[in-house]
């Protein structure tokens, strides 16, 4: 597969053979799902946290005599069928990762990376770098038509072009390493330098 390169003024470069391999796949639904999935619950906190009834702040003292009321046998008033009770098997703090084979998390981004080729929004630059002012990157990102961008570059990101697109919404830049399937799928355009294609068909070669 065969792509135009453009500079980020929007002038033509050249041109760069991409890996069918890599860019040419026909993306599957579920490979891009489970891959997802897999990202989103390892990154999920898992914090979440009830008090029980050995936790809940409230006297032991037997709320009324065992026999003669004509009521229930009660003993304290944090069992959990009381209000401000003690919650029954409520969630506790854990993990909600799970494991996906090493060759599938690598599929999954093959996937991702093609599915942007297939819709057309894989753009190829020639570099990513700036001066550093934020003013005039947002300017050439609205005349190349970007208003979600991911924005790849190779082992490192020119230092400059991060300060200048730190505060340009709806533009994220990373590393080669740093991509994932799900900030591919989240924006609508994926852009990657020469240095970038490199990277990644070394990375998932």
């Amino acid at each position: 597969m065969k792509l135009d390169v453009i500079k980020l003024d929007g002038s033509a470069a050249d041109s760069v053979d991409l890996n069918d391999e890599i860019f040419g796949l026909e993306p599957r639904a579920d490979i891009l799902h489970r891959v997802v999935r897999w990202q989103r619950n390892k990154a999920q906190a898992g914090t979440h946290k009830v008090l029980t009834k050995s936790e809940v702040s409230y006297s032991t003292k037997k709320i009324y005599r065992q026999k003669g009321t004509g009521g229930a046998r009660h003993g304290s008033r944090k069992a959990p069928i009381f209000r401000k009770g003690g919650i029954y098997k409520g969630p506790t703090p854990r993990s909600h990762a799970h494991d996906l084979p090493k060759k599938f998390r690598k599929l999954g981004l093959k996937h991702a990376l093609s599915s942007k080729a297939a819709t057309g929004s894989l753009v190829i630059i020639d570099a990513a770098e700036s001066e550093g002012k934020t003013a005039a990157l947002a300017k050439q990102v609205a005349n190349l038509g970007w208003k979600r961008a991911l924005i790849i570059d190779g082992a490192t990101v020119n230092e400059d072009f991060a300060r200048a697109a730190a505060n340009i919404d709806g533009l994220d830049v990373l590393p080669s390493m740093g991509a994932n399937v799900y900030d591919i799928l989240k924006r609508d355009t994926l852009v990657i330098t020469k240095a970038g294609i490199e990277a990644l068909e070394a990375r998932l070669k």
